[in-house]
Parts: structure tokens; C-alpha cells; sequence
């Protein structure tokens, strides 16, 4: 087992407190700090705490060795999964990613920032609000009569017939700066729009917030998670949350940002599938709780005092609140809050102790 030095990454919809409170650092923190990475994408590896190296290097020097057979096969020579804390202070961009035929080819001739999918499940630490997934049709019709724009008419008329995918394009590529307006201006009167109303105080002409109509508005408890697949339109809003993915950033965004958009390619990768947010509560397996999701390249546990960690394939630990102690064989590693360690594939597994709480990644090469 070897305990990482993780990475913290400064951006502007990051928290000044979440972050720095969990690592008991000064708060509030100079910048805001959105996320915490917990892996080795080559972009930003943890590092082994002991030596400095990167976590990525560690496991090119010995991947059948530390990654295992299983993993070695179905993935290759690299950690399947990125874990990261987010920790968010302000809207996200409305993005999508690539399923993995889609990650290949972008990879190879869009100039996507990998070649592997990035599909995720997010855990609340704290009261969570993200938009995911399409509504039903009818439902998104019932809203816009309430709010009663004859502006929007061609957006209900492509959802009355059932036309999700046509609505998104023309929400994207047709809404200007005083259509964001007036929408803005009605969604505050209406009950389950009032995160419309406040995307448009942060991006006052960005179509995205016409498009923002058409999703599900989520806010998950303490506890509760939700699982976004390869093509899920999705924002987050507000929170702090456990992110597990597999190893790539390929997003591809589609508003609600300063950064560069490009709204063909989500048109071109968004699943048009439309009902409820995919959101998931733990199955209860004592101080082992798992939340279960059909991705192959990842797992994600919570753990507390008296979790025993089988020993197969490759492994993240994060503590993310108090402290957490993880024995293996005659090895033992302490964590607290922001801490984490990787554990390489073994035989044996790992007992947790300690009064704090721990989020545990593994494969899940024996599927849903």
C-alpha cells in the first residue's frame, strides 16, 4: 500500500471552504479549489508520498504486478478509474462524454483529449444540485405552459411530438441573449425552474440556459449518488460530492461556460433517451456500502470502521472526513481528511479502522 500526494485543481466555480475544511487547511482558501484528483491521469498523477513519484510512472514500471491480471487485460497497462472531490461553488458547463467508439475516433481524428470513455457516478458529501438526463417530454410541455412564452412555441412543438434531440439543437443553436432574458425573467415565478432563473445571473446570453429547460433538476441527499453514462447531458450546480470515472477528461461542452463550446459534436454524442435522472442510493452492506453502476472500468464503496477491502486488482482509498486507518499483511497507512492511498493488487485484503468516513474505487469487471 502507498499513500498518495494528491493534486488540487484551482478553477473559478470552485469553493474557497469545502476543499481546505476537508484537508484542514486555512479557510477560506486564496482561490477557489474545485477538485481534488485522487490517480494517475497523466494530466495530473498523485504521487507516492514516500518518494515523489508519479502514481502513473509507479505503475508503468510494474503493471501485471500491481494492476493484475484482470485489469491488465481488460484495460491495459494503466488505472482503469480517476477519483475526484468536487467542489462546487458555481455552475459547471451543460457537457457531455464520449461513449468508447466515440473516444477512439475523437481521439484519433478530433482531437478529443483521450482515446477512453468518461462515464461517472458522484456521491454527496453535502447537499448536491446538478441537472442530468432529459425529462420526459411531457413534463418539460407542462413547465413551458407555465411559463407561457410564445417565444418558446417552437421549442413546445418539437417536444409535444416527442422530439428531444430536435428541441436540444434548437435550444442550442437558436435562443439569443433576449430570449435568455425573457426566459430568465419567467422561470422565477415558476415552481422547479428557479435554478433556470439563477444560471441566467451567471451566464446572462448563453443559450445554454434555454437548453437547461429541458433536463431533470436534481438535488441528492447526503449519501445518495448519481450516475451519469457516456451521452448524458448533465451541469453540476451546487455541493460538494466524491466523483469516480474512468481515467479520461474527454468533455465536450455545450454552454454555461467561458471555455471554447462545440455544439455539433454534443448534438452528435448526446443519448436521447429521455425519463428520471439515473440517481442510486447505497446498497447497505454494513460498514461496506456500494454503489452499483454497469460501468466495467469502475466501483465506488463507502467504508467505515470495520470494512474489509478484498485484495483484487487495483484500489483507491480517500478519507474524506476524520480518520481512517488501513491495515494489509504487516503494512499499515493512516489517512485523514484529503488523504488517500493506492493499494495494488494482492491476495489479501485490507481491514479499515477508525472513526472516520473513506471512499473506496475498485473495477467492476464482474458487472452490475
Amino acid at each position: 500500500m502507498r499513500k498518495l500526494e494528491t493534486i488540487v485543481r484551482e478553477y473559478h466555480w470552485g469553493s474557497r471552504t469545502a476543499l481546505a475544511e476537508m484537508r484542514g487547511e486555512p479557510s477560506p482558501s486564496p482561490a477557489p479549489q474545485a477538485e481534488l484528483w485522487v490517480g494517475a491521469h497523466p494530466d495530473d498523477p498523485s504521487r507516492l508520498a514516500d518518494s515523489g513519484v508519479a502514481l502513473d510512472r509507479y505503475l508503468a514500471a510494474n503493471p501485471a504486478g500491481l494492476l493484475g491480471p484482470d485489469s491488465l487485460a481488460a484495460f491495459g497497462p494503466r488505472l482503469p478509474f480517476l477519483l475526484k472531490v468536487l467542489a462546487v461553488d458555481a455552475p459547471l458547463s451543460l457537457q457531455v462524454h464520449p461513449n468508447r467508439d466515440q473516444a477512439v475516433v475523437g481521439f484519433a481524428e478530433h482531437g478529443y483529449r483521450d482515446d477512453r470513455p468518461k462515464p461517472e457516478v458522484l456521491v454527496a458529501l453535502t447537499e448536491f444540485e446538478t441537472l442530468s438526463g432529459f425529462r420526459r417530454p411531457a413534463e418539460t410541455v407542462a413547465l413551458l405552459d407555465a411559463l407561457d412564452l410564445p417565444s418558446l412555441a417552437p421549442l413546445r412543438s418539437r417536444l409535444a411530438v416527442g422530439e428531444t434531440w430536435d428541441a436540444l439543437r434548437w435550444a442550442l443553436c437558436g435562443a439569443d441573449a433576449d430570449l435568455v432574458a425573457e426566459v430568465a425573467g419567467a422561470a422565477v415565478r415558476v415552481p422547479g425552474l428557479a435554478h433556470v432563473a439563477e444560471l441566467a445571473k451567471v451566464y446572462p446570453a448563453d443559450a445554454g440556459v434555454v437548453a437547461a429547460l429541458l433536463l431533470n433538476a436534481v438535488r441528492l441527499r447526503p449519501g445518495q449518488a448519481v450516475h451519469v453514462g457516456a451521452g448524458v447531458l448533465h451541469a453540476h450546480l451546487r455541493g460538494t460530492g466524491v466523483e469516480l470515472m474512468a481515467n479520461s477528461d474527454n468533455v465536450l461542452r455545450a454552454g454555461l461556460t467561458t471555455k471554447p463550446v462545440d455544439v455539433r459534436a454534443v448534438l452528435s454524442l448526446v443519448d436521447h433517451r429521455t425519463g428520471p435522472a439515473a440517481v442510486l442510493d447505497a446498497e447497505d452492506g454494513g460498514p461496506l456500502r456500494t454503489y452499483r453502476t454497469p460501468e466495467p472500468e469502475f466501483r465506488l464503496h463507502s467504508v467505515r470502521d470495520g470494512a474489509v477491502l478484498p485484495g483484487d486488482g487495483p484500489q483507491l482509498l480517500l478519507c474524506t472526513s476524520g480518520s481512517v486507518t488501513l491495515t494489509r499483511g504487516g503494512e499499515q497507512v493512516v489517512l485523514s481528511g484529503g488523504e488517500s492511498a493506492f493499494l495494488p493488487h494482492s491476495g489479501d485484503a485490507a481491514a479499515v479502522a477508525g472513526p472516520g468516513e473513506a471512499f473506496w474505487a475498485t473495477t467492476n469487471l464482474g458487472g452490475a
